[in-house]
């Protein structure tokens, strides 16, 4: 007489066994996105060390040339292959956060208009128009920050702000049009889009659940907007704020075009400057020496590490104003 518990558990083996294989076909698929995606991961990681690994061997002459002397001089001189990074250095950070200061009110306010007042179709208008912005070319900006923008502060804006603030370090000195004034300006205006857009959608996605308990509370339009809207998406707007400064250390074309191109330090935005990508831009090309070539690669090596230092602080900001709000 056959045993029960024996054929009992030789069936239950079998099941156990059939269903271990189908699960197995089943989530097949499932394993190799997820190995698609670590490679994709490990891929931009890779990508990001190969970039700085490049420029730290093609700067390496000139670190070991001027060593830290590169940081905190500021005489550029490719004919005496004396080159210090500060006046570049001090005319990047200087352009992009006057920048931020024009273009972070006019984002949020146009974002908010957006997002919370304007009706659906303008609404949907002013963000078309305000993307389209994003999609102009670098070197159409720089055009027109030359032919219409530099003439209009040489002759209206500088002697303006010169007569009735002159007695400011900002204000002084003669009207040139270009300079770190006209950079900033174009800058700002090539942020806003950036900012904007980011910050409209943050705004979007908070729950209407909190807009309806502030009005229900007896709050005003505005009082709805401050406590239920910016206080629930500041660390979104962090995050885009710095996406635009991002944008705002590393542009190129424009910056060259507009900002003078003189490697000095001057408080006063009337004055012409550089930037660390402007003088890889004006230079690369007739740089014939190899401590001038190593010079501009350990330029872009410090852009390199600026902007990176710059992301990974405001992104580790982003995660503790996430953790102080419970994660909102």
């Amino acid at each position: 007489m056959p045993d029960v518990n024996t054929d009992l558990g030789h069936l239950k083996e079998l099941a156990q066994n059939k269903f271990r294989s189908f699960g197995k076909e089943i989530h097949k698929p499932d394993r190799n996105f997820l190995w698609f995606l670590r490679i994709v991961a490990s891929a931009v990681i890779a990508c990001l060390l190969s970039v700085g690994l490049f420029l730290l061997l093609k700067a390496w002459p000139a670190l070991y040339h001027t060593g830290l002397r590169f940081l905190y001089t500021n005489t550029w001189d490719p004919v005496g292959d004396v080159y210090g990074a500060l006046p570049v250095v001090f005319g990047t950070l200087l352009s992009s956060f006057l920048a931020l200061i024009l273009s972070v009110p006019l984002s949020l306010g146009i974002a908010l208009f957006v997002s919370e007042l304007a009706p659906r179709r303008l609404a949907r208008f002013v963000s078309f128009t305000v993307e389209m912005l994003a999609a102009i070319p670098s070197v159409v900006y720089g055009l027109w920050g030359i032919f219409v923008l530099a003439p209009w502060l040489r002759t209206v804006v500088e002697p303006f702000l010169g007569t009735y603030f002159g007695f400011l370090p900002f204000f002084q000195g003669p009207p040139y049009g270009v300079g770190m004034l006209a950079a900033s300006l174009i800058l700002a205006v090539m942020i806003t889009p950036t900012i904007s857009s980011i910050a409209r959608e943050i705004f979007r996605a908070v729950p209407s659940n909190y807009r309806e308990a502030a009005l229900a509370l007896g709050a005003t339009r505005w009082e709805m907007i401050r406590l239920s809207v910016l206080s629930a998406s500041w660390s979104g707007v962090l995050g885009a704020v710095v996406l635009g400064l991002g944008r705002a250390l590393g542009e190129t074309m424009a910056v060259t075009m507009v900002i003078g191109n003189r490697a000095d330090i001057s408080l006063s935005l009337f004055s012409p400057g550089q930037s660390m990508a402007s003088v890889i831009a004006n230079e690369y090309v007739e740089a014939t020496s190899d401590i001038h070539l190593a010079a501009l690669a350990e330029v872009g090596l410090l852009l390199f590490a600026v902007t990176f230092l710059v992301n990974s602080g405001a992104r580790l900001i982003v995660l503790r104003l996430k953790t102080k709000g419970g994660g909102r």
